[in-house]
């Protein structure tokens, strides 16, 4: 799957985070761009859900019931091939995305396990990710920067938590 945020997109977060934080010149931009993909991964795990749109894959039993796909929100599923990568017919599987985002998988030829590959993320670049989203990232990356050395043990900012709670999905079928 690779890391969650990368190129163009982890260039953008990174200067985010340097004006944020008032860092000038590049020579912090290793660790700045490590503790910004961190903040974007830990977002993804707070909120269920992909920011940047990228692709991933899954597999799963192939049952005959419908099966939903643990990245959310998916944009398009784009394959579903057998274990041994062979792509199943069309009229072997079901496929549908819903409102929300989900992306289902119903297989009906009696596959034992399939792969399915997608494409899902909130947007389709950084500047597009909410703002509340982006702002969250840079804090927390600011933070983890800043703390960096010592070793306190305060937690991240609340300002954090709260700005990406609504966008907070729980996982399917738990509640909490």
């Amino acid at each position: 799957m690779g890391n969650v945020i990368e190129g163009a997109a982890l260039a953008e977060a990174l200067a985010a985070v340097k004006a944020y934080a008032r860092i000038e010149g590049a020579s912090e931009d290793a660790v700045l761009g490590v503790m910004t993909a961190s903040a974007a991964a830990l977002c993804e795990a707070f909120t269920g859900q992909w920011l940047v749109a990228r692709d991933g894959s899954e597999t799963m039993a192939g049952e005959a019931g419908w099966r939903r796909l643990s990245a959310t929100p998916v944009n398009a599923i784009l394959g579903v091939v057998d274990r041994d990568g062979e792509a199943l017919p069309t009229g072997d599987y079901e496929i549908d995305i819903d409102a929300a985002g989900d992306g289902w998988v119903r297989v009906t030829n009696g596959v034992k396990t399939v792969r399915i590959t997608f494409r899902a993320g909130i947007a389709a670049t950084w500047t597009e990710v909410p703002e509340a989203l982006r702002q969250g990232i840079v804090r927390l990356a600011a933070h983890l920067y800043a703390a960096r050395d010592t070793g306190d043990g305060q937690g991240p900012p609340a300002a954090v938590t709260a700005l990406w709670r609504p966008w907070r999905r729980m996982p399917f079928g738990r509640c909490a």
